[in-house]
């Protein structure tokens, strides 16, 4: 029988084996198994007491660092507990609450702005292939629900025309996935695609860097917010995030469904496996950004959704 301290590498081995990365779980697990062998060397089963003081917060250590500590702690004691070494599940209820950024929900106007100030600059400079770039992949990102960093990171063999899909490449979750491109989409990559060659023979990505690589997350952030800056003026603008775009899609996405009579529980194991999640509470955050008017709506089954749905968090 192993003592409490030796059960690391078969967790790492099960993240491993069900596609998920190791980092920066490993590093916090190691911790605690030292922890482990220094204190409890003997031990063979785990118990709450025994666990507890590793949990408090050091003193250098930030809110999300911290959570971040004692959620890997939480996923070892469940896999423990199915192993039988552990006799409890780590709550993390003790956890100080963080504030969730709450994402600007763009209108519109706002968005027909920045795409058509996007399309502009690459009518000032046809040959730039920066400003090709700009004025497609804040589009694609937005009609088709990515995330910003598998939007900038496709590769144009991700990119069949003829079935109208992307291949989403391992993302958050650690999953696969095709995206269904609408027809005008689809239409638009086509036509950019063949554009960008034409000025860029040699590239594998589809929105290519100066050095021949997918753009950083930095750059798609900075040339972001100076298309929402130029289009909403420099005082007072609300702080948006090209993750907004995402943001934007999923509520008008759950406002087209509700429109057309559709019930939001039925609708959410759809939208959650468009979206990449892992499990369909994270689809069901956006339930808390719809219009006020529709919050009300009898549409929504508030019975049924009221498990899914999760807490929004605040900093103390």
């Amino acid at each position: 029988m192993k003592y409490c301290w030796e059960h690391v590498d078969e967790m790492m081995e099960y993240r491993t084996s069900i596609g998920y990365s190791l980092q920066p779980m490993k590093w916090y697990l190691l911790d605690f198994s030292r922890y482990l062998k220094t204190r409890f060397p003997e031990e063979t089963q785990i118990t709450e007491e025994m666990v507890m003081k590793w949990c408090e917060k050091r003193e250098t250590e930030q809110n999300i660092s911290y959570r971040s500590r004692i959620s890997a702690l939480k996923q070892y004691t469940l896999f423990l507990h199915a192993k039988g070494v552990c006799d409890f599940i780590l709550s993390t209820d003790f956890l100080p609450r963080v504030e969730r950024y709450t994402p600007h929900i763009f209108t519109d106007d706002e968005l027909l702005a920045i795409f058509n100030l996007a399309d502009s600059k690459l009518k000032s400079n046809p040959s730039g292939q920066k400003e090709l770039i700009i004025s497609v992949i804040f589009k694609l990102i937005y009609f088709c629900g990515l995330r910003p960093n598998e939007g900038r990171e496709l590769l144009i063999s991700d990119v069949n025309i003829s079935q109208r899909t992307l291949f989403i490449h391992r993302n958050k979750a650690h999953k696969e996935r095709l995206i269904p491109m609408a027809d005008d989409v689809a239409e638009m990559i086509f036509r950019y695609i063949e554009r960008l060659l034409s000025i860029n023979h040699d590239t594998t990505y589809l929105f290519p860097s100066p050095s021949k690589k997918c753009y950083s997350h930095k750059w798609l952030r900075t040339e972001f917010v100076s298309l929402w800056s130029e289009v909403k003026g420099t005082d007072n603008i609300p702080r948006v995030r090209v993750y907004d775009l995402r943001h934007r899609w999923a509520t008008a996405t759950m406002i087209r469904f509700l429109n057309n009579g559709e019930d939001l529980f039925d609708v959410l194991p759809y939208m959650s496996a468009y979206m990449g999640h892992q499990n369909f509470e994270d689809t069901a955050y956006y339930i808390h950004l719809l219009p006020e008017k529709l919050l009300k709506s009898k549409k929504i089954d508030w019975e049924k959704l009221s498990s899914l749905i999760p807490e929004v968090k605040y900093d103390q």
